[in-house]
């Protein structure tokens, strides 16, 4: 799962957000008690005869259930809204260990994952009610949808001052059209906020305690819930830890010397198959066709079948492809780049299929919800610079060290317009939480360095260091036994491996 999901991994369904009026008052001290003590409601989970995720949740024997919590924890009393989760019940009934909760990243929708995750999770996957949980502003969750012309909030910063200026303009029309459609309910929309909703859920399903297994994003949902709720966590897996210091608007900025040095190995990769992709017989030589490619959208947009792809997007879609070292990965990144650098000589190019449902996604507005909902999470966590002039300043500073990934990392996104500023400040996190962290060593997305913050700042957790260069190995089903077998071996017994361990990759 990627920190920054497309189509092919955001796979919640949308319902249209939940909003009522309190529940009944219940004589109880704990203002949250008549939220912890609500009884729910289990049905099937298809909302409709096109809901894919409900019918496949179905097939797999899971039940939903709408989850009411505060839409304001400062004001139990007021607005509530609801939560929808997912839960496939445990069938080795004898040895149930207890519930554990699932996040993929994103921000996005959780709900969908619980038989995913039964079949990751080896033998141990049978002994956990597993459940899946669509944070708030996102799926069947009150989902935030701003009407937005794309699915994503993530451009570059483009190669000139006009690039910038267009850009800052979009993000600027994004946290618009998020303020005339949603402003209401912005202020609410938080990971702390998210983190106490998943207490309120542990509440209503019964459990003292509950596991945890989140990837991503999802890690740093984990962190936040263990710092709010530091005694009501069982068994703790962080796949691909984003650490609480860098989290905020301007996270991808961490990001960009890994996905360099990526897009270098990618390089050498597509360079042994120059027979096959023509992209260059070295490293260097395919770099430099990338290099040419984005000078060229620089110029003018590249013409890619019914799309226009500009400066402010090219890096975009080099990013979405870093996150996976697989062949098959790899494979698809090449002929996408194949496509822009036909665009990029003049030539009529049309999209590969991989390419043509991601540029479907990153230039439509078919999935406006998913950017809308999760720009106002990362909005509502940590405030960003309101002045365009700090961006631009730091995109030029690292333009010439990073010339392709730079003006996206240091990029300008909607969060400098957010209507609503962030409630509280920012969880800083760490403590004596005994977690298992899974760390790749070129991860492009919560890399490596975030991964090593994480586990110093969780004196209690032991790390599994996977060689390879992918984003959630775990979670991502990614093929290393060494992986696989340590961390559903913690699942099952609850023991933490002694030490530290280092995975070689395999084949």
């Amino acid at each position: 799962m990627n920190t920054i999901r497309w189509a092919a991994a955001i796979t919640g369904l949308l319902a249209a957000a939940t909003l009522t009026t309190a529940l009944p008052s219940a004589a109880d001290e704990n203002p949250l008690g008549r939220f912890h003590q609500q009884r729910l409601t289990w049905k099937p989970c298809t909302l409709g005869p096109d809901d894919e995720i409900g019918a496949e949740l179905d097939r797999a024997g899971a039940r939903c259930a709408d989850v009411t919590v505060p839409l304001d924890y400062a004001r139990p009393d007021g607005r509530t809204m609801t939560v929808a989760i997912s839960r496939l019940a445990a069938s080795d009934t004898r040895h149930r260990i207890g519930t554990m909760i699932i996040n993929g990243g994103g921000p996005g929708p959780a709900l969908d994952m619980p038989p995913y995750m039964r079949d990751v999770m080896g033998a141990a996957g049978p002994r956990y009610d597993l459940v899946g949980m669509d944070p708030r502003s996102l799926g069947r969750s009150g989902a935030v949808d701003c009407g937005w012309p794309t699915a994503t909030w993530i451009k570059g910063a483009g190669g000139t001052r006009r690039s910038f200026e267009r850009s800052a303009a979009f993000a600027k029309d994004l946290a618009r059209r998020c303020a005339r459609t949603n402003g209401d309910v912005l202020p609410y929309i938080s990971t702390r906020n998210i983190a106490r909703d998943m207490d309120v859920v542990r509440g209503a399903l019964g459990e003292r305690k509950v596991s945890y297994n989140g990837a991503s994003y999802g890690t740093y949902l984990g962190q936040v819930y263990a710092a709010m709720f530091p005694d009501r966590l069982d068994r703790v897996v962080l796949d691909s830890s984003q650490d609480t210091l860098s989290w905020g608007p301007r996270v991808i900025a961490g990001m960009v010397p890994a996905n360099e040095r990526v897009l270098g190995d990618w390089a050498a990769w597509a360079a042994e198959r120059d027979a096959t992709y023509g992209l260059g017989e070295t490293r260097g030589e395919v770099l430099a066709t990338v290099r040419r490619i984005y000078a060229a959208s620089v110029r003018a947009p590249l013409a890619v079948g019914r799309y226009r792809l500009d400066d402010t997007m090219v890096p975009v879609v080099l990013f979405d492809n870093l996150g996976n070292d697989e062949d098959g990965a790899r494979a698809s990144l090449a002929a996408s780049v194949r496509v822009l650098a036909e665009a990029a000589a003049g030539r009529p190019a049309e999209p590969t299929p991989d390419l043509d449902e991601e540029l479907g996604y990153l230039l439509t507005g078919a999935r406006s919800q998913d950017g809308s909902g999760q720009s106002a999470i990362i909005c509502g966590d940590v405030a960003a610079p309101r002045d365009p002039e700090v961006y631009w300043r730091d995109v030029q500073r690292h333009r010439a060290k990073s010339p392709v990934f730079g003006p996206l990392g240091q990029g300008i996104g909607p969060c400098a317009f957010w209507p609503a500023r962030p409630a509280e400040p920012p969880t800083v996190g760490g403590g004596p939480l005994a977690a298992l962290i899974v760390a790749a060593t070129g991860d492009t997305r919560t890399t490596y360095e975030s991964n090593e913050t994480v586990h110093r700042m969780l004196p209690g957790s032991r790390m599994i260091t996977l060689r390879a260069n992918v984003h959630a190995p775990y979670q991502r089903g990614y093929p290393n036994a060494c992986v696989r077998d340590r961390v559903n071996d913690y699942l099952a017994t609850g023991r933490l491996p002694g030490g530290d361990l280092v995975c070689p990759p395999e084949g």
